[in-house]
């Protein structure tokens, strides 16, 4: 009854809200193997049946010369103890029919063979008459009751089997791996060539299909859960198997249902991380984006008021402070933007070697006056997008001058780290500050966006600095990892792969 899967067997399930959605892919195989049900329940394969006649064909007849030749010596009683031996023996390995032949068949040949008189039915004595009833009837009986209790091992084993596929398949996790676990085992149990779990009012759009696209019609429907239906393609199938499909299209149904509400919760979660992003951001536009501009306004507003003689150097202060909160302002949008375009997913990454030094010089030109350098010259080059990893540096320095106190400046080391045998692994920068530092237990929250934990004092940023170093970093397959500075304060490293 059962069948392996053909070789080019390709699975579909659908993975939107509607019936037409359908994605197709590969038949991978799943955590829950195929298990092999008796072909019946309590039935015996047609080999041991044939088994069963073969031996009441031959092995009596043998039997039956080998007791003519000790005829003699044998009692009728030891003789039929001897054909019940056998027939019990047919009734183990072919079933009752054989058995039932083979008692039919031992009644006669005893009768014939080995009671007086010989060679005639016809029975000598009335104990001979008895003893000859009883056996007839003690081997159908045996017969009969080998067959029991064969039918009951049969299906307390089939039972057993089902009870464990189906706990296996309870197991699974919600997701289209279990759905599609679900069809495989329909599939390869009952030889399906194609099983599909169709909405009725929808049956040309299958919510999940197992195999080729069926072209006639199935030859199974079972009813699953709300409305749904297993369908089936191939042979048919022995009416005890309908207990266990019934169970299989009730999982396949649920397991469609687990992965609507998994997809709901997590379109939800996603909503509900936008509407946090949103709201995050609206705080943020209302203080950190309103502070430049307001200085710019009032910078330019004092430099146009008529009334009033500015100092040349009253003049510059004023001019100063429009460049200053211009650049806050340009940096804030560029990191609005920067985070925008990880969160979509759509940074570009042009992986190259790159020196080190280098990008490290140019992300701080012009602010090095409170920064200590250390950067070697002669360091490995290291696989990055020279433009990213100037942002992520650019970024780190600037988090960590925030929080470093009036006169220690902030370190930027470089240096590369090897194996045992001192060949370069990769290079690693460290972005070290002396502020109050992060707790071990804040630490994941620290890369959330919009997180600016213990600045509350810290004039500036929208809390976006350390998010957008680490995706930058993740997107050039590089690590960002946070430290305790010795003596206190935050340590920002960059490990980066070297150039093979």
């Amino acid at each position: 009854m059962t069948s392996q899967p053909p070789a080019d067997t390709a699975a579909t399930a659908g993975v939107g809200a509607t019936a037409d959605v359908v994605a197709t892919a590969d038949v991978a195989p799943t955590a829950t193997p195929i298990v092999a049900l008796r072909p019946s329940a309590g039935g015996l394969s047609w080999t041991r049946r044939w088994a069963g006649l073969l031996i009441v064909a031959l092995g009596l007849p043998l039997l039956t010369a080998v007791l003519v030749a000790v005829r003699s010596g044998l009692a009728i009683q030891s003789t039929l103890l001897i054909y019940l031996l056998a027939v019990v023996v047919v009734a183990v390995v072919g079933g009752v029919v054989p058995a039932l032949l083979g008692a039919v068949a031992s009644f006669f040949l005893v009768n014939w063979f080995l009671t007086p008189p010989y060679y005639t039915l016809a029975v000598g004595s009335r104990e001979a008459a008895i003893d000859l009833v009883v056996f007839v009837l003690a081997a159908i009986l045996v017969s009969v009751t080998v067959e029991l209790g064969a039918r009951n091992r049969e299906a307390a084993e089939r039972s057993r089997v089902e009870s464990r596929l189906i706990s296996q398949l309870s197991s699974a996790d919600i997701s289209q791996a279990s759905l599609m676990a679900v069809l495989e085992q329909v599939h390869g149990l009952f030889g399906m060539s194609t099983v599909a779990l169709v909405d009725p009012a929808v049956p040309d759009a299958p919510l999940a299909l197992l195999g080729p696209t069926p072209s006639g019609p199935p030859s199974l429907t079972v009813a699953g859960t709300d409305g749904l239906q297993l369908l089936g393609f191939g042979p048919e199938i022995y009416a005890e198997d309908r207990r266990l499909l019934g169970v299989l299209a009730a999982m396949a149904s649920r397991a469609w249902q687990g992965q609507q509400l998994a997809e709901q919760a997590a379109q939800a979660h996603q909503l509900a991380e936008t509407d946090r992003v949103r709201s995050a951001l609206l705080a943020a536009v209302g203080h950190d984006l309103r502070t430049p501009l307001a200085g710019i306004k009032a910078a330019v507003s004092s430099l146009r008021q008529e009334d009033i003689a500015w100092t040349p150097e009253e003049q510059r202060e004023l001019l100063l402070t429009v460049e200053e909160s211009a650049d806050r302002l340009d940096d804030l949008i560029a990191n609005l933007l920067a985070m925008t375009r990880i969160q979509a997913g759509a940074v570009s990454v042009q992986i190259s070697p790159v020196a080190l030094d280098e990008v490290v010089a140019r992300a701080l030109l012009g602010s090095t006056a409170d920064v200590t350098i250390d950067v070697p010259e002669d360091l490995p080059l290291v696989q990055a997008d020279a433009g990213l990893l100037e942002r992520v540096v650019a970024n780190l320095v600037d988090n960590a001058r925030r929080f470093s106190p009036d006169g220690i400046p902030v370190r930027v080391h470089a240096q590369q780290v090897g194996a045992a045998d001192g060949s370069a692994v990769e290079v690693r920068l460290d972005i070290t500050d002396h502020g109050p530092g992060i707790p071990t237990s804040q630490r994941d929250r620290m890369f959330a966006p919009f997180q600016r934990l213990g600045d509350h004092n810290v004039a500036g940023g929208l809390g976006l600095g350390l998010a957008i170093a680490q995706g930058f970093t993740e997107a050039m397959n590089a690590r960002l990892v946070p430290s305790e500075t010795p003596g206190g304060g935050l340590t920002m490293t960059i490990n980066l792969p070297t150039v093979p």
